[in-house]
């Protein structure tokens, strides 16, 4: 597990977050290029975080005055790094290292759900690599490219 620096604003939003929704949170990324917030929550607490038809994050999202994510975490880095790409879905995640020695996720999605996985302006792809990298130190989170239609 990679060594996290959490920052003292950070700190202050998952305080904030776990004590307004009850779910557990170990990280937080604050997104100024996408204006928003993204949560890594404790396995099991994602209903909590979400609320019942969406209402807590929509609060949370309110109070906070950005857009709210949230990425339940995981122990095991390929469950971790599918959880970054919900609610795509993601066929298989495959870890390869580069010439560099780091650690590469290669991600396979449904053709039809590559849109979503990678994001308006990359927004999907940018959160995988954050959070992969800070919760797993994995260096790099790329799409397979797959020209066989499903």
């Amino acid at each position: 597990m990679a060594e996290i620096k959490i920052t003292e604003d950070c700190m202050q939003l998952i305080s904030q977050f776990e004590n307004m929704t009850g779910a557990g949170s170990r990280d937080c990324i604050i997104d100024e290029r996408n204006d928003r917030i993204i949560f890594v929550i404790n396995p099991g607490d994602m209903g909590l975080a979400i609320g019942k038809r969406g209402s807590t994050i929509k609060k949370a999202s309110e109070i906070f005055g950005k857009r709210i994510e949230v990425v339940e975490y995981s122990d095991e880095p390929e469950q971790f790094v599918k959880n970054c790409f919900m609610p795509a879905q993601v066929l298989s995640v495959t870890f390869e290292e580069d010439e560099e020695g780091e650690t590469v996720a290669y991600v396979d999605v449904k053709p039809e759900e590559r849109g979503l996985a990678i994001g308006k302006e990359g927004k999907n792809i940018f959160k995988a690599k954050r959070l992969a990298e800070r919760q797993h130190s994995i260096g790099d989170v790329q799409l397979v490219q797959d020209d066989e239609d499903f």
